[in-house]
Parts: C-alpha cells; sequence; structure tokens
C-alpha cells in the first residue's frame, strides 16, 4: 500500500472552486479503487484552531493560508496505474479537467508518494 499526499496552492478567491474540484476527484478515486482520506483546506475566520507554533520553539512556523492538502491510497503501484488509465476515460474525470481548467481554483501542486509506517 502507498499513500499519495498532494499540496495544492489555492488560487485567491478559489476556495469554492477548489472544493467543488475536490469533491469531484473523491468519487473518482473511490469508484477506480482507491481509498480517499479526504481533502483538507485552510480554516477561515472564525474557525477555531489551535497556535501552529507551539512546540518546538524557534523551529515552527505556521503555514501559509492558501494550501490545501489531498490524500488517497491505493494496495499497489498496479491498482493505481489501473485507475490511472480508466479515469482518464470519465466523463467525470472530463468534467472535473473543464470545471478546473474555467476556474483556474489553484496555481501550483507537489505530488509525493508515502509509504506506512506503524508501530
Amino acid at each position: 500500500m502507498f499513500t499519495c499526499f498532494i499540496r495544492y496552492q489555492i488560487a485567491p478567491g478559489k476556495l469554492d472552486a477548489f472544493r467543488e474540484y475536490a469533491h469531484a476527484w473523491i468519487a473518482l478515486i473511490r469508484k477506480y479503487g482507491g481509498t480517499h482520506h479526504g481533502y483538507f483546506v485552510p480554516g477561515e475566520a472564525g474557525d477555531a484552531l489551535p497556535d501552529a507554533t507551539f512546540s518546538f520553539p524557534g523551529l515552527g512556523r505556521e503555514g501559509p493560508p492558501n494550501v490545501g492538502v489531498a490524500l488517497f491510497s491505493f494496495p499497489t503501484i498496479e491498482a493505481y496505474e489501473r485507475y490511472r488509465r480508466d479515469v482518464a476515460e470519465d466523463e467525470g474525470c472530463r468534467a472535473a479537467t473543464a470545471r478546473f481548467d474555467e476556474t483556474q481554483c489553484f496555481s501550483s501542486y507537489e505530488r509525493t508518494f508515502l509509504v506506512p509506517m506503524f508501530e
């Protein structure tokens, strides 16, 4: 098993469009055999969140306010490659891509593949 971690830089004023994009991809990943662990977006005014710099004084800093994260897993590389091939032909994927082209809800992303580490 491995997990894909995607870090997005959300475009100014486009958080609602990003949320719409995210919902489409959660469904697509699940449809094609992945386990989606969710999208995580910046808190908004009024959200009660802790101080980001509370531990390791002098080392921590608050992250940028325009970062969104997605996490999803596949059991094998073959399952992931099958998802990539099949989702490209899916109408929902085409619609999500067209919607992104229209909204440009994020300006960049980074993708990292991670392996789990348990006890």
